[in-house]
């Protein structure tokens, strides 16, 4: 039985299909899981659906490149779903032009933070200069972290697990700490959220509210823009 198991594992693995399939089925098993936990922080589907699928690979001894060539559609609608976040925007534009001077200062605020501090942080802890430069552009959407730390010197791989990794904690983590310095405000909320933790940060924050996550969106967007800008200059004036 376990042979015949494993035959069509080896058949299925050869279709495209496969990847997408396994992809959906794990993030809704997370999404299922988060939700009769009535959705605990530190269970975040994306967390879950990542364990699964690394546990799936590794016990199957499938390779990375086999599995993406089916979980690459998925991939390649990021660009869309990123560009759709400007909907909810649109019906927040009044509230954006009350606030844009405080989130701008949150921007620059958060983009540098994120920066200095990790950078600082493995410094201070002895690490080589391309594993710095790979965890400077750890708050950016995977995408673009990866191009800046290749253009860098840095290690895209090592800053891709870095991005999911950061995601994933802001995601599971961000609202607490709002809700302990008590930031009630959904757009301070969700700008805060998107600057920390990129897509993974966006979605937890449309969980909340529609305009924390148009807020969060926003602040995705805006530090992208802001990192890719100032980290050159900030790699430059620090010698890496």
């Amino acid at each position: 039985m376990g042979e015949r198991i494993h035959d069509i594992w080896v058949y299925l693995a050869t279709t495209p299909l496969l990847g997408l399939t396994v992809t959906l089925a794990a993030y809704l098993f997370g999404d299922w899981v988060y939700r009769r936990a009535h959705q605990q922080p530190l269970l975040n589907p994306v967390l879950l659906a990542v364990a699964l699928l690394v546990a799936l690979l590794s016990v199957t001894g499938t390779p990375y490149q086999t599995y993406f060539e089916g979980a690459q559609f998925v991939h390649f609608l990021l660009g869309p779903a990123t560009v759709a976040l400007a909907v909810p925007l649109y019906f927040n534009l009044p509230k954006l032009k009350r606030l844009w001077l405080p989130l701008l200062g949150g921007l620059l605020a958060g983009s540098l933070t994120a920066v200095v501090s990790a950078v600082g942080i493995a410094w201070l802890l002895g690490a080589p200069p391309a594993t710095l430069l790979s965890l400077a552009p750890k708050s950016v959407t995977a995408p673009v972290a990866m191009g800046i730390a290749e253009r860098l010197g840095g290690l895209p791989s090592l800053t891709a697990i870095l991005v999911v990794a950061t995601g994933i904690l802001g995601a599971a983590l961000g609202p607490l700490v709002l809700d302990a310095l008590r930031v009630r405000d959904p757009a301070v909320r969700g700008f805060a959220i998107g600057v920390a933790a990129h897509g993974i940060g966006t979605a937890r924050a449309f969980q909340e509210s529609e305009q924390a996550g148009a807020f969060s969106g926003l602040g995705m967007g805006l530090n992208i823009l802001a990192t890719a800008l100032l980290l050159p200059l900030l790699v430059g004036l620090l010698g890496l």
